[in-house]
């Protein structure tokens, strides 16, 4: 007997500014209600995506590129990259560390911001790989000062991290002079390719012939997926008017964010660039070898 079909796939997805063009048509009409016929959204943190999508709790997910496994199948198409600063990952190093020439190899704990796996196993394969160093990282709250008087440096993620450039100067009166070093630059520096944080990954039972939604085939995902991320890139000042509101940025912050920060296309080079960040960092033992990426 075959198994029930699922009336429809089942995505976790992500509720912060850069995954915005991504959810265009999932968000917005005339396509909103046609994708609601194939798709059931929820929203939840890029850590805990992955964790859905393994326990079946989900059958799409945007997720990390650390939360990869041999079960999940990358759609092609689409991803969050950056080509060279991304701006929302901040690893903020505190005086007296600034004194130092060699600022980051002084570092013996961090304070961090659980919200992505992804940025936390490149900072730890950033200091384990070409720094030669393992500093003690310390789950926190994102909030700069309070993670600087705990530990000697902070890393913040997302929209936390956007919101801290802006408060720089009040976060430095607390806590004293500061280096900010953008994680996304960090990578690009040292491996000449892009710093990719998370794609579209779909659980491939979800789409097999007795279980996929009606009339939804690979195809039609990668399609769907795909147009949704163009159509937001040509709304890149609408997005700028609906995030003004939601958060503390000047609308000429999220505006470059969205169009010159993060990077929407899963091209060769990001290929390229998540073979190499999860071969070093199954090196330095910050994550398991991922032996080979499954596209769908």
């Amino acid at each position: 007997m075959n198994p029930t079909p699922l009336t429809r796939l089942r995505v976790a997805a992500i509720n912060f500014l850069n995954p915005a063009p991504l959810m265009w048509d999932f968000e917005h009409p005339p396509l909103a209600a046609e994708l609601a016929q194939r798709y059931t959204l929820h929203y939840t943190q890029p850590s805990l995506c992955a964790d859905e999508l393994l326990a079946a709790r989900a059958d799409l997910g945007l997720i990390p590129i650390a939360s990869l496994t041999p079960d999940l199948a990358i759609v092609p198409g689409c991803t969050i990259a950056s080509l060279n600063e991304v701006r929302s990952i901040q690893l903020i190093v505190k005086s007296p560390y600034t004194k130092s020439p060699h600022t980051l190899s002084s570092v013996r704990t961090i304070a961090a911001d659980t919200a992505s796996r992804s940025s936390l196993a490149y900072a730890e394969t950033l200091f384990r790989k070409f720094l030669n160093t393992r500093p003690a990282f310390l789950p926190a709250a994102a909030d700069p000062i309070a993670m600087l008087q705990q530990a000697d440096a902070a890393i913040l993620i997302g929209d936390p991290a956007l919101l801290a450039l802006e408060s720089r100067e009040q976060i430095e009166a607390t806590v004293g002079p500061c280096l900010w070093h953008d994680l996304a630059h960090e990578w690009v520096s040292r491996t000449n390719l892009p710093w990719v944080a998370a794609v579209w990954a779909v659980r491939p039972e979800a789409l097999s012939q007795f279980n996929a939604p009606a009339n939804l085939t690979p195809a039609q995902l990668t399609e769907d997926l795909e147009a949704s991320r163009n159509h937001g890139l040509l709304n890149i000042e609408k997005l700028v008017e609906q995030w003004t509101p939601r958060i503390a940025l000047p609308p000429v912050t999220i505006r470059h964010y969205l169009s010159s920060n993060i990077h929407y296309v899963l091209n060769t080079d990001c290929v390229r660039a998540i073979e190499r960040f999860r071969q070093y960092a199954a090196e330095v033992d910050v994550l398991p070898p991922l032996p080979r990426l499954r596209f769908l």
